[in-house]
């Protein structure tokens, strides 16, 4: 049984040499991919139109938020299964990286910026204060509640030269470099949850270190370390898979049950801590879980052609849709009550959550078509001459025409 992995070429070969192999891409990755963005807005969507106090709301967000810790573990997989073998130019990969999230960043946090100023989210705010705050939130990653996710994606790209050496250098005792993260991602967990007493600089600093690597690392060395071995990976998610998926469900089903014991102690918003020690087991073996569903669709994907396509768009404008998703949401805010009050709060958030998800695909598809699609998508304009279009499709309709740098959570090209 094959679940669309090959084994990658694991010669040593330098980034600027001529011309290097591609490795095959990774199927699932893609499916991986738009299910955690999925999940992204359903959290976002749940938890910014439902109040802050509902039990069952927050129980909902709860599993929901393994997203960032996916993308994380995302993002050192697919840097590891391109780069290992490889002679690794720190430069170039610095050069061919950086721009590609960061001017996205710099774009997004800009209109967002703006959008605050035009709607008047900050009232009395003087032009100077309006601009050291775009300076402010730009350098912290708060511009709008998803961008810091792109700031902790340029420190991996900082961090990952170190990482490849250190992955080099403990070959053999990866598996004790693992432990030694998640013993320590544990204790940073709990000094989240229980902080220290701090004021001033020192409390802003701690309060913004969800927009660091330091909450994240365990996860991007999980998914490092799982590309480094992926032949294991795909002999383990064959062979067990079923066993990842079922006890993603009892784990995620005693985390809830942990939940809702906690919100007699505390409001459900502060049980639904995304920092919660507990919830790094449930993460994990939701992470797994999803991997593991992802790669058996990977296998029998040319069975089904029309959901192939799908997944193909979809992984194509699933950054797009990331970055202007949270502005749909903002923008549909007034008629958000009636929508709940008229169709009851169930239905009234899933009519929200497919309304979100139209806007924000829309919003790409008109952003990919304009001069400045690279900056606002991470992707190229895309070309609208029916010959180009002809020539792609049959590009992509080729198994292993695309090549492991289309696996990023970003593009990068």
């Amino acid at each position: 049984m094959s679940i669309g992995i090959a084994p990658p070429a694991i010669a040593a070969q330098s980034e600027t040499s001529a011309p290097r192999r591609k490795r095959p891409h990774l199927h699932q990755i893609d499916l991986f991919r738009i299910i955690t963005f999925a999940c992204v807005i359903g959290a976002h969507v749940v938890g910014n139109s439902i109040d802050s106090g509902n039990t069952a709301a927050n129980g909902v967000v709860m599993p929901l938020h393994f997203t960032r810790d996916a993308f994380f573990a995302l993002t050192g997989f697919v840097l590891i299964y391109q780069y290992r073998g490889k002679t690794l130019d720190t430069r170039a990969f610095w050069r061919k990286r950086f721009p590609l999230v960061g001017i996205p960043y710099l774009a997004w946090s800009v209109i967002y910026w703006g959008y605050s100023v035009v709607a008047g989210l900050h009232p009395g705010e003087s032009v100077r204060s309006a601009l050291w705050r775009l300076v402010f939130e730009t350098a912290t990653g708060g511009a709008w509640y998803q961008l810091y996710f792109l700031l902790v994606t340029m420190q991996a790209y900082l961090l990952f030269p170190l990482i490849m050496r250190l992955l080099r250098a403990t070959e053999g005792n990866h598996r004790w470099v693992l432990a030694a993260s998640a013993t320590l991602q544990l204790g940073v967990l709990w000094l989240l949850v229980h902080p220290p007493a701090l004021t001033g600089r020192s409390l802003g600093i701690w309060n913004h270190l969800y927009a660091t690597a330091i909450p994240y690392q365990f996860y991007i060395l999980l998914g490092a370390i799982a590309a480094w071995h992926i032949e294991a990976v795909t002999r383990t998610v064959r062979r067990l898979g079923p066993v990842f998926v079922a006890t993603a469900i009892v784990g995620l089903a005693l985390a809830e049950l942990y939940f809702l014991w906690q919100t007699r102690q505390m409001p459900a918003w502060q049980a639904n801590n995304v920092f919660m020690p507990h919830l790094l087991i449930c993460y994990v073996l939701i992470i797994f879980a999803v991997y593991t569903v992802s790669s058996w669709w990977a296998a029998h994907r040319q069975q089904h052609d029309l959901f192939s396509r799908a997944v193909r768009y979809g992984s194509d404008r699933s950054f797009g849709i990331f970055l202007s998703h949270p502005i749909a949401l903002q923008l549909l805010a007034p008629v958000i009550p009636a929508l709940q009050t008229h169709l009851g709060l169930l239905w009234g958030t899933v009519v929200l959550y497919l309304t979100v998800v139209a806007m924000a695909i829309g919003i790409t598809e008109v952003a990919r078509r304009i001069p400045g699609s690279l900056w606002l998508t991470g992707r190229p304009m895309l070309h609208t001459d029916p010959r180009v279009l002809a020539g792609r499709l049959r590009r992509t309709q080729t198994p292993e025409s695309a090549g492991a740098e289309d696996l990023t959570c970003t593009p990068t090209r």
